[in-house]
């Protein structure tokens, strides 16, 4: 009689050992489902912030697009006061959109810094070893992110060669 006792009692805790492996081999099989769905999500809406960004920076560059469209109209009349002052004003129109989505000028004056600036060329000048003494291009920052180093030439004692 102890035997079957023993059986019954090895019976009953592998059924309940078969009991939790499969609740928890459901719950595994939920959490993973759920995690593909959250990576979807994920991924949907940032495809979306991404189609939003750029549907807002074509907002606004379009007048920007509008006026340069004007400036050529002026040009093809020969009207050069009225095609000068076209071009400041799409000049203006851009910097203002450079400005409104935070994409700052990178600062040129002063040493040369090979986290923003990109050296072109060193020149033999009066100026300090490093010195930034001309920028070729303009630098851009978006926040803290560097978008184009500025390029520059930057000042090397004289009599080296650069």
């Amino acid at each position: 009689m102890d035997e079957n006792v023993e059986n019954i009692e090895e019976v009953d805790e592998l059924a309940e050992a078969t009991r939790q492996r499969d609740e928890y081999l459901d719950a595994l099989q939920r959490s993973q489902a759920e995690f593909a769905n959250y990576k979807k999500r994920v991924a949907r809406d940032q495809s979306l912030l991404v189609a939003r960004a750029a549907e807002r920076l074509v907002k606004e560059l379009l007048p920007v697009l509008d006026d340069l469209e004007r400036a050529l109209v002026a040009a093809n009349a020969h009207e050069e006061a009225t095609l000068e002052e076209g071009v400041r004003l799409v000049h203006r129109a851009l910097a203002d959109a450079r400005a409104r989505e935070g994409l700052l000028e990178i600062d040129t004056d002063g040493v040369f810094d090979p986290n923003v600036h990109e050296a072109l060329l060193a020149q033999p000048a009066e100026a300090d070893s490093g010195t930034v003494l001309d920028v070729v291009q303009k630098g851009y920052k978006l926040g803290d992110r560097v978008v184009r180093p500025a390029r520059v030439v930057i000042a090397a004692p004289i009599g080296s060669d650069g």
